[in-house]
């Protein structure tokens, strides 16, 4: 296989993009990519603020773009059920591309909204919620950067058993530079931690190298379902995309359904909806 890059990017002119988190990081990279490539884009994050500016920087640099703002706060399911809605809207009831990139990590003790644990609620709980509630708009193909493997794994059998043209698939970024670690080192005061994490910028990948490996499963043809996709050099911290490892326990399917039913029944969906 051949180094993948952006100039493999195919064109998306007609499909729309949803992207979580899409204000910094990866799922900013990842949103600008998708949009430059022609797909109507949604950019669902929890700052409105920050949104916009981000909306307004897709739109600078991929003139012409349908680049659009959605407020979603993973760690609120009131919120995620009203921007589902919103999404539905935006997207004229097609949803071709679901990235559910946003998340959060070394967060002190926090809770939810709902009163879950702060990170299961928003990188799991959350996405979980989003992606069932948008299962109705999903189109021919669906990719979800999920943060538990096991939930892409089930959906994807679900999926398939319920006979929906949709393909759900994870990927991760390797050891890229990114804010993702400087939020709960700043939540929990301990300012030298993030100004450490700062500094990791020295070694790690840039944003944009590490979107790549989500880019790379959204827009692949024929990719399996259930597929895991990060760097292909050093551990699979950087360099072009190529098939991840999965741990035994991630490819689990009793412990994946049991997780699924067990999610639906904390966020109050239909385990069977799909």
């Amino acid at each position: 296989m051949h180094s993948w890059t952006l100039d493999d990017m195919p064109d998306l002119s007609g499909s729309t993009a949803v992207v979580t988190g899409a204000n910094s990081g990866i799922g900013a990279v990842t949103a600008l990519v998708l949009a430059r490539s022609g797909a109507r884009t949604v950019l669902a994050c929890r700052d409105p603020e920050r949104g916009r500016r981000a909306v307004d920087a897709v739109r600078r640099a991929a003139p012409g773009s349908d680049a659009r703002l959605v407020r979603l706060d993973l760690a609120d399911l009131s919120s995620v059920a009203e921007a589902a809605e919103v999404i539905a809207k935006e997207v004229d009831g097609r949803l071709d591309l679901l990235v559910n990139n946003a998340g959060v990590m070394a967060l002190p003790p926090l809770r939810t909204a709902d009163g879950f644990e702060m990170q299961f609620g928003t990188n799991h709980l959350g996405h979980f919620a989003l992606t069932n509630r948008l299962l109705p708009v999903l189109g021919v193909r669906g990719q979800s950067k999920l943060a538990n493997l096991l939930f892409t794994k089930e959906l994807d059998r679900r999926a398939r058993a319920a006979g929906r043209d949709l393909v759900a698939l994870a990927a991760h970024p390797g050891l890229s530079a990114t804010e993702l670690g400087q939020a709960g080192p700043r939540l929990a005061g301990r300012n030298w931690a993030a100004r450490l994490e700062r500094t990791s910028r020295l070694y790690t990948q840039p944003a944009s190298a590490g979107a790549l490996p989500v880019l790379y499963a959204a827009t692949l043809p024929d990719a399996p379902g259930g597929s895991y996709y990060g760097p292909s050099r050093l551990g699979e911290t950087r360099g072009a995309p190529a098939p991840a490892r999965k741990s035994r326990l991630a490819q689990d399917p009793v412990m994946a359904r049991a997780l699924w039913d067990e999610s639906a029944r904390l966020t109050g969906l239909d385990a069977d909806a799909v």
